[in-house]
């Protein structure tokens, strides 16, 4: 009976998270996970398997953060400078599958997957290659051995046809191509599933924010697994109408996915670099705003901001240096990521309300500017002390 409380709680949250993910998270986390769900079903003529591997290794992943958020709170969530590591590493890890997309032959190496070699339209371009490599029970290296010993016995009387009929003769019979039914392409779309927690987007942070203030372990995991399965119908549509595109297309719809990746990876990166505070200060044109900078009785200057959805406003202002400053950021139903605004130079890091507002007292500010952004560097802004 003392469970029940937890319980409707945990329900509760779990039907919150569930409606967030299918109304919105799954247009917001697709456009920014694009990338991770490319590469699960990257050369595979059959999308559906490693779709549902990714989203199993996806949900299992969130769920499992949803516990430790609920179980210690805030203080197991990484710092600023760490999640802008994260988000670097996101950002490699999408250019590699994008240079993989577009036929860059280093990447496709270091990302090639044993047992697809004539599913994937990148591993070997060469039909002929491909059959070789069937024909062969997959030892293409000594298929080609026999091949050119035969060859070489006579170079005149022994012709490519008669190659041909060499490898009918001494090779194995074909074998059918493995597809990712198997353990290794398991493998693949499991890591890059569990590895999206890495590359959140705003309303995953929303969510996990929910799990922290929920206290509890079983509430924290409710609340992140209702939110995964609410992406999942849009998330299973797009996989699989991308690995059969990618199947029927070739290289055509390949070339245009690469491009898009390359495109995310360096918004990225651009991300992490503005929430590390590693990015260069453009020149100052904030001007002084009467509405958003002012001066109480006390002769403490007081900076507003409003954090909303969309970004801050105003996202670039111009105030007093060597005065007492304090900040004030308000939110309106504000639910994205800006409600977590960072300070990178500062260390600051402040969960604001859905409504109502939150005060960071900046001290004295030196002259120079003074970088915010949100939790995922994907808003940005500055107030400029002179």
């Amino acid at each position: 009976m003392g469970s029940g409380p937890c319980v409707m709680d945990a329900s509760t949250l779990f039907l919150a998270g569930a409606g967030t993910g299918l109304l919105a998270g799954g247009t917001s986390c697709a456009a920014v996970q694009l990338g991770l769900l490319a590469g699960a079903v990257r050369g595979v003529s059959r999308p559906a398997a490693p779709v549902g591997v990714f989203l199993a290794a996806k949900l299992t992943a969130h769920a499992a953060l949803g516990a430790v958020l609920g179980l210690a709170g805030s203080v197991v969530q990484p710092g600023p400078r760490i999640r802008a590591v994260l988000l670097a590493g996101a950002a490699v890890l999408l250019a590699l599958f994008a240079l993989d997309l577009l036929g860059f032959r280093p990447a496709h190496r270091l990302l090639r997957r044993r047992g697809n070699h004539c599913g994937d339209p990148h591993g070997d371009p060469s039909g002929e290659d491909c059959g070789k490599h069937r024909d062969h029970g997959g030892d293409r290296e000594r298929c080609h051995d026999h091949c050119d010993e035969h060859r070489n016995e006579d170079r005149n009387e022994h012709s490519d046809a008669q190659c041909q009929e060499h490898r009918e003769g001494h090779c194995p019979a074909p074998a059918p191509a493995p597809d990712t039914a198997t353990a290794t392409g398991r493998r693949t779309p499991a890591l890059l599933g569990a590895s999206t927690v890495l590359v959140p987007c705003g309303l995953t942070l929303s969510a996990e924010l929910m799990a922290v203030t929920s206290r509890s372990a079983l509430a924290g995991t409710a609340v992140m697994t209702g939110f995964v399965l609410g992406t999942v119908p849009l998330f299973g549509l797009i996989g699989v109408t991308l690995g059969r595109g990618m199947a029927l297309l070739r290289g055509r719809l390949t070339v245009l996915v690469g491009v898009g990746l390359m495109m995310l990876a360096g918004w990225t990166l651009l991300s992490g670099l503005r929430l590390g505070g590693w990015l260069p200060a453009p020149a100052a044109t904030a001007a002084m705003d009467a509405r958003f900078v002012r001066t109480d009785s006390a002769g403490t200057q007081m900076i507003t901001i409003w954090a909303l959805d969309r970004g801050y406003r105003p996202a670039n202002l111009a105030a007093r240096a060597g005065v007492p400053t304090v900040l004030v950021v308000r939110t309106l139903r504000t639910t994205g990521c800006t409600r977590v605004f960072e300070v990178p130079a500062r260390g600051v890091e402040r969960v604001l309300p859905v409504n109502g507002a939150a005060t960071i007292d900046l001290g004295m500010p030196r002259p120079g500017r003074l970088r915010f952004t949100c939790a995922v560097g994907h808003y940005p802004g500055a107030i400029t002390f002179r």
